[in-house]
């Protein structure tokens, strides 16, 4: 068993990011391991920018209300406990509701030297785009 280091948490940059998030790094795998994993906070009203990520991400919503969007697609609104999906090259965004903090895990994997890139950052979300229809997950 080994316990391992924490990184201090760092502030996400703003060519990534609208608005104030931190993330603190849980897991960065080193070959063979190719897992990641990082704890995001977001203040209200931050999200990150449009991307995809080459393996797919999988998000476990902790606190708070979290937004998150698929290009084309509805916003859906998040809970703690839920648990978000996208697949390998879907590009999406995701962020605090605009009016409480949200937290939530982030999890995905580093494609390796010969694979996808691990994540492909683009263009910020609108505040039309972010303000944009919702659909609750706690609503059937």
């Amino acid at each position: 068993m080994e316990l391992l280091k924490q990184p201090p948490t760092t502030k996400a940059p703003a060519e990534m990011f609208t608005g104030d998030a931190w993330f603190d790094v849980i897991y960065r795998g080193e070959e063979p391991s190719r897992a990641r994993a990082n704890m995001v906070k977001f203040a209200p009203g931050a999200r990150t920018a449009w991307h995809s990520h080459g393996l797919g991400q999988t998000l476990y919503i902790v606190e708070g209300i979290a937004l998150i969007q698929s290009r084309g697609g509805e916003i859906v609104e998040a809970h703690p406990g839920d648990i978000v999906y996208t697949p390998p090259g879907e590009e999406h965004w995701h962020g605090a509701a605009p009016d409480q903090f949200m937290i939530h895990l982030a999890l995905w994997e580093n494609p390796g030297p010969d694979g996808a890139p691990e994540n492909t950052w683009l263009e910020h979300v609108t505040d039309a785009e972010y303000h944009g229809r919702r659909k609750s997950t706690r609503v059937p």
